[in-house]
């Protein structure tokens, strides 16, 4: 017998009414979801929900500034993952939208009920989901920005520069402060104040979080 895969607890924002009643109408039809609060936005109150969301879909025309905002209040304030249902969306808002913690994207022309809670359950297992058309474009949107933008600066799109990967690497063979400074022909300040703004940056507690950092982004 094959067992039914949970129901994933959602939530439903939208800047205006209709929207909001119309993705929660929709999701309340589906077996798979379990809408657990329709407010809008700015009325939400968390506290009345019983159960915290997995997932949090977002209805917005456009990724402007005010969806953003919206996003980045999502980002830092819930564990939920979001799903973004919009009208108007292209690589460079995707990019944006990808920074705010956005996990899924789905294009209001293609929100049918079974392609939309098929991307919040796939959003629900830690997965993403991206339109197809939008998924090369949003590769060459990346190589764009790398070699143009982060590249000539000596930086990544993992936050660390090509000089704080070289520190990182020699402190992973075991090497010290003086012997990395040698090593590299820079002066130990230098050396402790690489080490200093990658933890200071990236809220890495001590050089050992540092280098684990670096080999979990495969830079060492």
């Amino acid at each position: 017998m094959t067992l039914a895969a949970p129901k994933v607890f959602v939530a439903v924002q939208a800047y205006d009414p209709v929207s909001l009643a119309g993705i929660t109408d929709l999701l309340r039809r589906q077996p798979e979801a379990s809408v657990l609060c329709d407010a809008h936005p700015d009325e939400a109150d968390e506290a009345d929900a019983p159960v915290v969301p997995g997932v949090m879909v977002v209805v917005a025309d456009a990724i402007d500034e005010k969806t953003l905002i919206r996003l980045r209040h999502i980002q830092r304030t819930s564990t939920s993952r979001t799903v973004l249902v919009t009208t108007d969306i292209d690589e460079q808002k995707l990019v944006s939208a990808a920074e705010c913690g956005v996990a899924g994207v789905v294009r209001r022309s293609d929100a049918t009920p079974e392609h939309l809670v098929q991307v919040i359950g796939t959003v629900a297992r830690g997965e993403g989901h991206l339109p197809s058309d939008l998924l090369g474009r949003l590769l060459e949107e990346v190589g764009r920005l790398q070699g143009q933008v982060l590249g000539p600066r000596g930086l990544h799109f993992t936050g660390l520069a090509a000089r704080e990967v070289d520190v990182l690497r020699l402190v992973a063979e075991g090497y010290d402060t003086a012997d990395i400074a040698t090593k590299l022909a820079y002066s130990e300040r230098t050396i402790k104040n690489v080490l200093h703004s990658v933890t200071t940056r990236l809220q890495l507690r001590n050089r050992s979080h540092a280098v684990a950092y670096a080999i979990r982004q495969r830079l060492i």
